[in-house]
């Protein structure tokens, strides 16, 4: 069977002011998607999706095509307002794209086997593909099972702003019992970590608590019951219709309790980090210097 990763990098990248997901920070002229292809054709996945919008296509060709892995298998779909489920027309005046579920609904056509979800402005570590990839294998077959790679919330936030983290709760078997879309959160002078959307004192989060990035092993049977919401979600009065998502860590949550999906806590010795804000370029830039500095990468481009 295939091993395959879907990429989605169709967001507009409005915080990082421009598209985050083609900026080179690597000391080659890398872009962070280089390092996630790498270390995912290193683990074994030989078919890459990207979700992109159409008007970044000849961009991302240019960027990635001279420089994928030998045999990787390469395809491209789209999450644009004309193929939102159900009919659906969005309102005038709405440019934002509706979110990460309709990103993965986007490349329904393109995949027939258990498959990887990441970001492309992300980098999520090398021991991060190996462990997701053994998670794929396993659920060959299988229906209502996912997994995902967590991180701690302390390795995932900015100095520069918020962010924006799927908080997650894990019952006695390691399975995910519970994850909650957390806005505003970021760190404090002293110490603390705060969501701090309601009030600007603040929720304090406990520092150690594990953290969605998007990094998800999903199934094909995860397509027909995420249109299934996507298109409820879209009918809701629910949300200001200009900015509302709909987006995984909350549809996952949603399946949990609803149709019974169980999710597998995946442990990884990885590191991520990503850029956010154009002030977070600086130190990303570091991070994937020494790296290369160690030997752990060739010059990808």
């Amino acid at each position: 069977m295939h091993t395959t990763l879907l990429v989605m990098a169709a967001g507009m990248g409005s915080r990082f002011g421009g598209n985050k997901q083609v900026a080179r920070l690597g000391p080659h002229g890398e872009i962070l998607l280089h390092y996630s292809i790498y270390d995912a054709a290193a683990a074994g996945f030989d078919k890459v999706v990207f979700v992109i919008k159409r008007a970044m296509e000849v961009e991302f060709r240019q960027l990635l095509e001279g420089s994928m892995p030998a045999g990787m298998e390469v395809a491209y779909a789209f999450q644009e307002f004309d193929n939102l489920p159900g009919g659906f027309t969005p309102p005038e005046g709405r440019v934002k794209p509706y979110g990460t579920v309709h990103a993965v609904l986007a490349a329904k056509a393109l995949i027939h086997e258990p498959f990887a979800v990441i970001n492309a402005d992300d980098y999520y570590g090398k021991d991060a593909f190996v462990t997701m990839a053994e998670s794929l294998r396993r659920m060959q077959g299988r229906e209502n099972v996912a997994s995902m790679v967590a991180y701690r919330l302390c390795n995932t936030v900015s100095e520069n702003g918020t962010v924006t983290r799927g908080v997650c709760e894990r019952d006695g078997q390691g399975q995910l019992r519970k994850v909650t879309e957390t806005y505003g959160i970021k760190p404090f002078p002293d110490g603390s970590i705060r969501a701090v959307q309601a009030n600007e004192a603040g929720v304090a989060l406990d520092p150690d608590a594990l953290v969605s990035m998007n990094f998800w092993g999903l199934t094909p049977w995860f397509f027909d019951v995420a249109e299934r919401d996507l298109v409820a979600f879209l009918a809701s009065d629910a949300g200001d219709p200009l900015k509302k998502e709909c987006v995984l860590p909350n549809e996952i949550d949603r399946l949990m309790h609803t149709d019974g999906l169980t999710v597998e806590v995946l442990h990884t010795n990885a590191v991520w980090f990503g850029v956010t804000y154009l002030a977070d370029k600086a130190y990303v830039e570091g991070e994937l210097a020494k790296l290369h500095a160690q030997g752990m990468y060739p010059a990808l481009v």
